[in-house]
């Protein structure tokens, strides 16, 4: 089993959850060290979207244990104190306010915003315009500012969601299934900007294309019924025996 380092920013220790007799997450163990890219990978109902509930607070676990950087136990707080102190969650399906400009989506989300009449109708600072200006150019939207959001192509759309994140200057950031729907481009670009954020940020992906897997990920975990099946760079799951077996159903074969 994998062990903690003393920089680790995540830890969860025998973490249970079940949903009406489902066991959803089943004795999970899961270390994650600080600035990491991490990749998880697992079929589907193999409970990576709970894990990240449990994370954010959206779920509580029935047991275990949930910390955050040096012993802050995430299971006693809301949803809202989780996200304060700098975790932050993109969903598959990307959540822009499609009727406002790229740059405002920006500003709205800025740590530290006073809420969405005073972050559009107030001046806005040079302080507040330099973040904004970073955080565009670091997700590749630099020169977009002006534009509607709903205007933007779906990868574009979920760069600037990711830049929503980055405004709130979180320690850790969840992305869920950053890749999907994207074209071969946008994928190769969403990669790129992942692997630039990593190391300023703790990042965990939750991922299914093994192609865009293998451009970002330096280890990777996979998750079978609710519990970590084996960890590893990629080449060590995908050659993996029991990983083989989970996902197509058949052990490898034997060489002789």
């Amino acid at each position: 089993m994998t062990t903690p380092h003393k920089s680790f920013v995540l830890m969860l220790e025998g973490v249970n959850k079940t949903f009406d007799g489902f066991k959803a997450i089943s004795d999970l163990n899961f270390y994650m060290d600080e600035g990491e890219l991490r990749t998880i990978i697992g079929p589907n109902g193999a409970g990576k979207s709970t894990l990240m509930d449990i994370i954010t607070g959206r779920t509580k676990p029935d047991t275990g244990k949930v910390e955050f950087g040096r012993d802050t136990d995430l299971t006693a707080l809301s949803e809202h104190e989780i996200n304060r102190l700098g975790i932050g969650r993109k969903f598959q399906t990307p959540s822009v306010y499609i009727h406002h400009t790229v740059f405002e989506n920006v500003l709205l989300s800025l740590k530290g915003s006073r809420g969405v009449f005073a972050a559009l109708f107030s001046r806005t600072t040079p302080a507040q315009r330099g973040r904004i200006d970073e955080v565009l150019n670091t997700i590749g939207l630099a020169g977009k500012g002006g534009r509607l959001a709903g205007s933007l192509s779906h990868g574009q759309k979920q760069w600037l969601e990711i830049g929503m994140l980055l405004a709130q200057d979180p320690k850790l950031l969840l992305v869920d299934e950053p890749a999907a729907g994207m074209t071969d481009e946008e994928t190769h670009k969403t990669g790129e900007l992942l692997l630039g954020l990593a190391g300023r940020h703790s990042i965990v992906v939750i991922e299914h294309d093994m192609a865009f897997v293998r451009q970002i990920a330096s280890k990777v975990t996979v998750l079978h019924q609710g519990s970590v099946l084996c960890e590893g760079t990629v080449d060590e799951v995908q050659n993996s025996e029991q990983v083989i077996e989970v996902y197509l159903g058949r052990k490898k074969k034997d060489k002789h």
